[in-house]
């Protein structure tokens, strides 16, 4: 799924909210602009080190690898440092977690 792919559902379930007037309906390009200033604003947070935790959804945050050293498969005895850094991090909320669950096929009981 897309982010265009989400514009477009919002646009369409909005249409047909009762709280939009017969005969109008929200326009993509403004369901458009509510989710990339959506996303922008949670991409700001994380540049300044906060945590964003959308409830039911899950959390963003920050975290900082340590330096480690690595190897390339290419060249195995050549050790290549890998210098800390900072990646995002997503924990999923109870309810995401539920959902896809959901996916997982059935396994064998365990003896």
């Amino acid at each position: 799924m897309t982010k265009r792919d989400i514009v477009v559902r919002i646009a369409e379930e909005l249409g047909e909210e009762q709280c939009v007037s017969p005969g109008h309906s929200i326009k993509q390009e403004t369901v458009l602009s509510i989710v990339q200033k959506t996303l922008d604003i949670i991409l700001g947070a994380l540049a300044r080190g906060q945590t964003v935790e959308l409830r039911n959804f899950g959390v963003f945050e920050v975290k900082v690898r340590k330096a480690r050293v690595g190897r390339n498969p290419n060249e195995p005895q050549a050790d290549v440092p890998i210098p800390a850094r900072a990646v995002v991090k997503f924990k999923p909320g109870k309810e995401m977690r539920q959902q896809v669950l959901k996916l997982t096929p059935d396994r064998p009981a365990k003896s």
